[in-house]
């Protein structure tokens, strides 16, 4: 049975007015209804908790799907930033254990730099070897191409010479393709293993000072 506010309240035992409330809601067709306990046709529809002075408590709002989709990305971004804030919580401890001072983390950049580079000496050793048999190869081309056109002068070579001549400036060219690629491969030695070592004790640097800059004295 539906009951008017003022009769729902005054129904309530006196001596369970603080323990028991009053719930309001409105329908799909929007009848009022006044219960102590929500009524099956007020299910998925918003409602509001009464107090026996009939002031609204409490209200639980009925979301839409839109809302729902809202709420559960906002609870995701939360949790995401609570993990971010977590991991970078232990990140501070982890580092603020392994360094005492700003020598100690790059003593550790240094350690790290020779065990890159021991790994690559071979490699490096081999590219470098590689460069200088080019160079000597540009050498000896250049080379006989001066002593060809010393020899003729203004003559023309015979055929063989020019054949020679020109087989010389295309291995100048070829030979200067190598060291290019070589240099480039160099380069590209450093960007994968020193690059990634240097960013990571910049980074670590940087953040130990950030986080102990309000005591000198303990860096």
């Amino acid at each position: 049975m539906v009951l008017s506010l003022a009769a729902a309240l005054a129904a309530l035992p006196i001596a369970s007015a603080q323990a028991q409330r009053m719930y309001k809601c409105v329908d799909a067709k929007g009848k009022v209804y006044y219960t102590q306990i929500p009524p099956k046709e007020c299910q998925g529809q918003s409602t509001q908790e009464l107090s026996r002075q009939g002031r609204v408590v409490k209200q639980t709002e009925v979301l839409t799907p839109e809302k729902q989709a809202a709420r559960e990305a906002e609870r995701k971004k939360k949790a995401e930033q609570e993990k971010l804030a977590g991991e970078e919580r232990r990140k501070t401890a982890a580092l603020l254990n392994t360094y005492s001072s700003e020598k100690d983390i790059e003593d550790a950049r240094a350690r790290a730099l020779r065990d890159a580079e021991k790994s690559l000496a071979q490699e490096m050793d081999q590219t470098t070897r590689a460069i200088k048999a080019s160079e000597q190869r540009i050498a000896a081309a250049r080379k006989r191409v001066a002593e060809h056109k010393k020899f003729y002068g203004a003559d023309k070579p015979p055929a063989k010479v020019l054949e020679d001549m020109k087989k010389a400036e295309a291995d100048i060219v070829q030979a200067e393709a190598d060291i290019s690629k070589r240099k480039a491969a160099i380069e590209a030695h450093k960007k994968k293993y020193v690059d990634p070592i240097n960013a990571k004790y910049d980074d670590e640097k940087r953040r130990y000072i950030e986080l102990t800059k309000a005591s000198p004295a303990k860096r």
